[in-house]
Protein backbone atom coordinates (compact mmCIF):
# COMPACT_ATOMS: atom_id res chain seq x y z
CA UNK A 1 0.00 0.00 0.00
CA UNK A 2 1.09 3.14 -0.89
CA UNK A 3 -0.32 7.27 -0.82
CA UNK A 4 0.39 7.80 -4.51
CA UNK A 5 1.41 11.45 -6.17
CA UNK A 6 1.64 13.16 -9.11
CA UNK A 7 4.13 15.75 -10.07
CA UNK A 8 3.06 19.50 -11.04
CA UNK A 9 5.19 22.54 -11.76
CA UNK A 10 4.69 26.13 -10.57
CA UNK A 11 3.52 28.03 -12.99
CA UNK A 12 2.59 31.16 -11.10
CA UNK A 13 4.12 34.27 -12.62
CA UNK A 14 4.72 35.52 -9.38
CA UNK A 15 6.64 32.78 -7.16
CA UNK A 16 10.24 32.44 -5.68
CA UNK A 17 9.43 28.43 -7.14
CA UNK A 18 8.59 29.38 -10.62
CA UNK A 19 8.91 26.64 -12.98
CA UNK A 20 10.18 24.45 -10.01
CA UNK A 21 8.58 20.54 -9.35
CA UNK A 22 6.41 19.61 -6.57
CA UNK A 23 4.13 16.59 -5.83
CA UNK A 24 0.51 16.28 -4.40
CA UNK A 25 -0.36 13.89 -3.15
CA UNK A 26 -3.84 11.59 -5.01
CA UNK A 27 -7.07 9.88 -4.04
CA UNK A 28 -7.91 7.52 -6.30
CA UNK A 29 -10.86 6.56 -4.73
CA UNK A 30 -13.73 7.46 -2.54
CA UNK A 31 -14.32 4.82 0.38
CA UNK A 32 -17.45 5.55 1.95
CA UNK A 33 -19.13 3.70 4.98
CA UNK A 34 -20.66 1.13 3.29
CA UNK A 35 -17.56 -0.21 2.07
CA UNK A 36 -15.72 0.21 5.15
CA UNK A 37 -18.62 -2.17 6.87
CA UNK A 38 -17.45 -4.60 3.97
CA UNK A 39 -14.10 -4.34 5.19
CA UNK A 40 -14.53 -4.38 8.48
CA UNK A 41 -17.04 -7.30 8.45
CA UNK A 42 -14.10 -9.15 6.77
CA UNK A 43 -12.26 -8.53 9.26
CA UNK A 44 -14.09 -9.14 12.33
CA UNK A 45 -17.14 -11.19 13.56
CA UNK A 46 -19.42 -8.19 13.64
CA UNK A 47 -21.93 -8.09 10.94
CA UNK A 48 -22.49 -5.44 8.08
CA UNK A 49 -25.72 -4.36 9.10
CA UNK A 50 -24.33 -3.91 12.79
CA UNK A 51 -21.26 -1.49 11.51
CA UNK A 52 -23.41 0.80 9.88
CA UNK A 53 -25.59 0.99 12.68
CA UNK A 54 -22.59 2.25 15.19
CA UNK A 55 -21.08 4.66 12.31
CA UNK A 56 -24.48 6.09 11.29
CA UNK A 57 -24.95 6.77 15.51
CA UNK A 58 -20.82 7.69 15.75
CA UNK A 59 -21.50 10.46 13.49
CA UNK A 60 -25.28 11.67 14.72
CA UNK A 61 -23.79 11.61 18.49
CA UNK A 62 -20.51 13.63 17.65
CA UNK A 63 -22.25 15.97 15.61
CA UNK A 64 -24.55 16.76 19.17
CA UNK A 65 -21.44 16.61 21.26
CA UNK A 66 -19.74 19.05 19.02
CA UNK A 67 -22.24 21.13 19.17
CA UNK A 68 -22.03 21.09 22.37
CA UNK A 69 -18.82 22.52 22.58
CA UNK A 70 -17.12 19.12 23.42
CA UNK A 71 -13.88 17.66 22.08
CA UNK A 72 -14.58 14.36 20.08
CA UNK A 73 -11.77 11.97 21.02
CA UNK A 74 -11.20 8.96 19.53
CA UNK A 75 -8.92 6.77 20.11
CA UNK A 76 -6.59 5.56 17.54
CA UNK A 77 -7.63 8.24 15.10
CA UNK A 78 -7.66 11.73 16.43
CA UNK A 79 -9.84 14.34 17.92
CA UNK A 80 -12.56 16.92 16.88
CA UNK A 81 -13.88 20.21 17.54
CA UNK A 82 -15.79 23.22 16.64
CA UNK A 83 -13.69 26.52 15.43
CA UNK A 84 -15.16 29.83 14.37
CA UNK A 85 -14.08 32.49 12.20
CA UNK A 86 -15.07 36.11 13.77
CA UNK A 87 -14.86 40.14 12.16
CA UNK A 88 -13.54 42.16 15.06
CA UNK A 89 -16.33 44.43 16.95
CA UNK A 90 -15.00 47.53 18.40
CA UNK A 91 -15.68 46.64 21.91
CA UNK A 92 -17.12 43.38 24.20
CA UNK A 93 -20.33 45.44 24.19
CA UNK A 94 -20.43 45.62 20.69
CA UNK A 95 -19.79 41.94 19.45
CA UNK A 96 -22.68 39.86 18.33
CA UNK A 97 -22.54 36.24 17.57
CA UNK A 98 -25.16 36.50 14.73
CA UNK A 99 -23.51 39.66 13.59
CA UNK A 100 -19.57 39.27 14.02
CA UNK A 101 -19.80 35.50 13.61
CA UNK A 102 -19.26 34.46 9.80
CA UNK A 103 -18.70 30.66 9.85
CA UNK A 104 -17.76 27.89 11.80
CA UNK A 105 -15.92 24.68 10.56
CA UNK A 106 -14.56 21.82 12.23
CA UNK A 107 -11.05 21.16 13.23
CA UNK A 108 -8.84 17.59 13.05
CA UNK A 109 -6.62 16.74 15.25
CA UNK A 110 -5.02 13.73 14.58
CA UNK A 111 -3.80 11.38 17.46
CA UNK A 112 0.44 11.07 17.57
CA UNK A 113 2.11 8.52 18.94
CA UNK A 114 6.05 8.94 19.91
CA UNK A 115 8.35 6.73 18.67
CA UNK A 116 11.99 5.72 19.13
CA UNK A 117 14.36 9.22 19.34
CA UNK A 118 11.50 10.79 20.76
CA UNK A 119 9.91 11.03 17.31
CA UNK A 120 6.37 12.17 16.93
CA UNK A 121 4.17 10.40 13.97
CA UNK A 122 0.49 11.05 13.51
CA UNK A 123 -1.04 7.46 14.09
CA UNK A 124 -3.22 7.16 10.56
CA UNK A 125 0.35 7.84 8.98
CA UNK A 126 2.97 5.32 10.66
CA UNK A 127 4.24 3.10 8.31
CA UNK A 128 3.05 5.28 5.31
CA UNK A 129 4.96 5.13 1.85
CA UNK A 130 4.61 7.27 -0.97
CA UNK A 131 4.88 6.65 -4.66
CA UNK A 132 4.57 8.27 -7.95
CA UNK A 133 0.90 7.36 -9.80
CA UNK A 134 1.67 4.79 -12.34
CA UNK A 135 1.27 6.43 -15.56
CA UNK A 136 -1.95 6.24 -17.58
CA UNK A 137 -1.09 5.30 -21.46
CA UNK A 138 -5.13 6.18 -21.94
CA UNK A 139 -4.15 10.01 -21.00
CA UNK A 140 -1.18 9.92 -23.28
CA UNK A 141 -2.94 8.53 -26.09
CA UNK A 142 -6.50 10.06 -25.73
CA UNK A 143 -7.23 12.59 -29.23
CA UNK A 144 -6.71 16.34 -28.19
CA UNK A 145 -9.95 18.07 -27.66
CA UNK A 146 -10.65 20.77 -30.61
CA UNK A 147 -9.43 18.71 -33.19
CA UNK A 148 -5.53 19.09 -31.76
CA UNK A 149 -3.11 16.68 -33.07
Amino acid sequence: MSVFYKLYQDTRANSKNRNKWYARAVATETVDIYALADIMQQNCTVKKSDILAVLTELSEVMQQQLQSSKRVKINGLGAFRISIKTVAADTAKDFNAAKNVISTRVLFQPETKVGKGKVRTKSLLVGCRVQELPANDVEKDAPKENGGE
